[in-house]
């Protein structure tokens, strides 16, 4: 039944349907899970307009994937980190305040709006928080949705220096143990490019997630 269910709300479109459909916007709080679900199982994800009051389904030419191979790395300084278990690590421990932390910046396409969508897809079991602690102090995690073999990273914060560096790396370990097969972290930038982030054409991509939709995980 769950592999039904899964097929039913994670059926892939083709590129052209994609490119197509590239502007769908949400205007009102109805919140449509399985709708939300399929699309991201389609290779869209949600942000919110330069104006905050509508939120945009968008997909890239170019999808950044972080590996879960030999190939992930993190810089030498991280090691002496790591060694030092400064940090703790938790999931969904505290899923609202991950969600402010990655929206509390001066520029953030996390809306009021994205951030009740997230808190939804969470009380639904798609979206985890993966958490750096402190003692009882939130140094930094990481947002974002799991489907099926799939994790897709939504945005990652810090409070604490190095807090979402270990998330990274941690989560990364976390990924592997439970035998997910992807790391979609959507958008390339040069911090995940120090993690050993490589992207993927839409072509590459869509095959590449036909088949971790098939790969039934969990995150916890």
């Amino acid at each position: 039944m769950y592999f039904t269910y899964i097929q039913q709300i994670c059926r892939c479109a083709s590129p052209g349907k994609h490119e197509a459909c590239l502007l769908q916007t949400y205007h009102t709080m109805q919140i449509d899970i399985p709708l939300i679900i399929r699309r991201y199982a389609e290779g869209w994800f949600l942000m919110a307009n330069e104006d905050g009051d509508s939120l945009d389904w968008h997909t890239s030419r170019s999808r950044a994937i972080i590996p879960l191979d030999e190939s992930f790395r993190y810089p030498k300084s991280l090691q002496r980190v790591l060694k030092q278990e400064r940090f703790s690590v938790a999931i969904n421990r505290d899923f609202d305040a991950v969600v402010a932390g990655c929206a509390d910046r001066e520029s953030t396409w996390i809306s009021p709006q994205l951030q009740e969508i997230y808190k939804a897809l969470h009380q639904a079991g798609w979206a985890y928080s993966f958490e750096t602690w402190q003692g009882d102090r939130l140094a930094g995690g990481i947002l974002g949705i799991a489907i099926c073999g799939a994790f897709i990273g939504e945005s990652m914060f810090f409070h604490i220096p190095e807090g979402s560096k270990v998330a990274m790396v941690k989560l990364v370990q976390r990924l592997r143990d439970r035998r997910f097969l992807m790391f979609d972290a959507q958008i390339m930038n040069s911090h995940l490019a120090r993690f050993g982030a490589y992207t993927v054409n839409q072509q590459q991509y869509h095959l590449l997630l036909t088949q971790v939709l098939l790969h039934r995980c969990s995150l916890t």
